[in-house]
């Protein structure tokens, strides 16, 4: 009884997703921080400046959260009917949002009421944000127009009249403080330039734009709509470059990482994407609750915020390695005293070992003690983590090799055969555990066969795990035609090489 030796659960090679170091670098977020908001959040912007403070627009107010708390630290309610777009000043001073109303706000971080209000637009103001050159206010709204404004006067000047439907996206050049770029839902993406009158670049989408992004060159734009992400060569005159499709429903929020070499996608699906910039390939998904509307990275990528139709924002700090700081400094063992702290053991030396104790799991003490019905119980009936397939798999091949799994599979109630029916209609079609369970279904067959037609639950389970074997069947049967045709391809397409004929053997016959 000392000399058990456990059961060994074999590994298997893991099926998955393969670890590259984006999935290292973007699964290093803590448990994610959920806030609810009072309706909808349309926009998440991140101050530009530290402490990196973000503002949160959602129904009739702007919340001003810090990086780590979970109440906001200041709140902008002064508006009537929805707001949108709450955009920083790359100072981070100053604040500017749009409205249901048509009106547009200027705020003071410091403050609370209204620096400045912009009035001009008949319908709801969806973009409002900064030119470069700080000064200067550009918008767009459901009326069709695009606008800029001067921040001292609070006075317009000049107006944008070339989209033929609602204007929901925009954003200006970090580059130029002439330059700014507008989305809309008339499925065109149009380049401005305030030292003119009307637009210098049009650019087809082909759907209703409902976010763009530049990237920090100036020279490529992302344009985001219906199921698509589409980058766009804007020195080439609006070139299209690539065209991603990997969302299934309306792309809703775009973002780029501080050094531009990822880019970021929220969509409807209720999925954030993470694209490299240089292969344009998935190198990452999260998943989310509900659908997304937008979304916004700290510099340094240091915090992800995702704000959902649902009114709850979503927010995931990076880890950091704390490094381990001992009040007192451990004293050196006595082995360091008397042979020195680089000794390395020698050949001759006689090494004492403290004992482990092993601690036997729960079916490894019911096998001990020759409870192999209990033991195959505990595998199939406890917790998947605790006791995933392979360790079912493992007891059961333990049980077959003592020769007792027939008794241990025996003198089941309807309820215990339920479970281990279950068990065989998920997993008998694993080709790691096939082998195995497919010689645990013959014998429950031939155990349980003088009583089938007592229990009607029991019987539905034998014909879907009929119905499965057959269909597996039919499958191996394909794929061996499958495999035929594929030989007799090869072997017409392998040449054959010539074998000259040998006089000498003409000779001898």
């Amino acid at each position: 009884m000392a000399n058990y030796k456990p059961v060994i659960v074999q590994t298997y090679p893991k099926l998955g997703e393969k670890v590259t170091e984006d999935t290292l670098y973007w699964k290093n977020y803590k448990a994610p921080i959920q806030i609810k908001e009072f309706g909808a959040v349309n926009k998440i912007d991140f101050s530009p400046v530290q402490p990196y403070n973000y503002a949160v627009t959602a129904s009739s107010r702007i919340h001003i959260y810090g990086r780590y708390s979970q109440e906001p630290i200041k709140t902008f309610s002064r508006f009537k009917d929805v707001a949108y777009c709450a955009t920083y000043r790359d100072d981070g001073k100053l604040l500017v949002a749009g409205s249901e109303e048509g009106s547009i706000r200027l705020f003071d971080i410091g403050g609370r009421a209204a620096l400045r209000q912009f009035e001009g637009h008949t319908k709801a103001v969806h973009v409002a944000g900064f030119l470069s050159d700080k000064y200067r206010i550009v918008s767009g709204a459901d009326d069709y127009a695009s606008k800029v404004w001067d921040v001292s006067s609070a006075s317009e000047i000049i107006t944008y009249r070339e989209h033929t439907d609602y204007v929901r996206c925009g954003c200006a050049s970090k580059l130029n403080a002439d330059l700014f770029v507008t989305g809309s839902y008339d499925h065109t993406v149009k380049v401005f330039d305030t030292r003119t009158e009307k637009s210098v670049m049009t650019i087809e989408h082909g759907h209703p734009v409902e976010s763009l992004n530049l990237f920090p060159s100036g020279g490529l734009l992302v344009t985001a709509g219906g199921r698509y992400v589409k980058i766009w060569d804007v020195l080439k005159g609006g070139q299209l470059l690539v065209s991603l499709r990997n969302h299934h429903k309306t792309v809703t929020c775009l973002c780029l990482t501080s050094s531009g070499q990822r880019l970021l996608s929220g969509s409807l699906d209720r999925h954030v994407k993470v694209y490299s910039t240089t292969s344009y390939k998935v190198v990452h998904s999260f998943h989310y609750e509900a659908s997304i509307l937008s979304l916004a990275l700290a510099p340094n990528d240091e915090t992800l915020v995702v704000g959902m139709t649902n009114g709850i924002l979503n927010i995931k700090h990076r880890k950091h390695e704390e490094k381990q700081h001992s009040g007192r400094r451990r004293r050196p063992t006595y082995r360091t005293f008397v042979k020195g702290r680089n000794y390395m053991p020698k050949q001759e030396d006689f090494l004492v070992t403290k004992p482990v104790k092993n601690h036997l799991k729960k079916y490894d003490q019911l096998l001990r003690s020759f409870q192999v019905s209990k033991a195959l119980d505990v595998v199939l009936q406890g917790p998947v983590r605790s006791n995933p397939p392979e360790v079912t798999v493992a007891v059961m091949q333990e049980l077959n090799r003592r020769g007792t799994l027939k008794n241990a599979l025996a003198g089941r109630d309807e309820k215990q055969l339920s479970v281990l029916l279950s068990f065989l209609i998920r997993h008998v079609t694993d080709a790691r555990f096939a082998p195995v369970l497919i010689n645990v279904a013959e014998m429950i067959i031939d155990i349980y066969m003088p009583v089938v037609g007592q229990s009607a639950v029991v019987d539905k389970q034998f014909l879907k795990l009929q119905n499965i074997v057959e269909k597996e069947i039919d499958y191996q049967e394909e794929l061996l035609e499958v495999l035929g045709m594929m030989d007799a391809l090869f072997a017409t397409m392998a040449r054959k090489k010539p074998v000259p004929l040998e006089e000498n053997k003409l000779d001898g016959l």
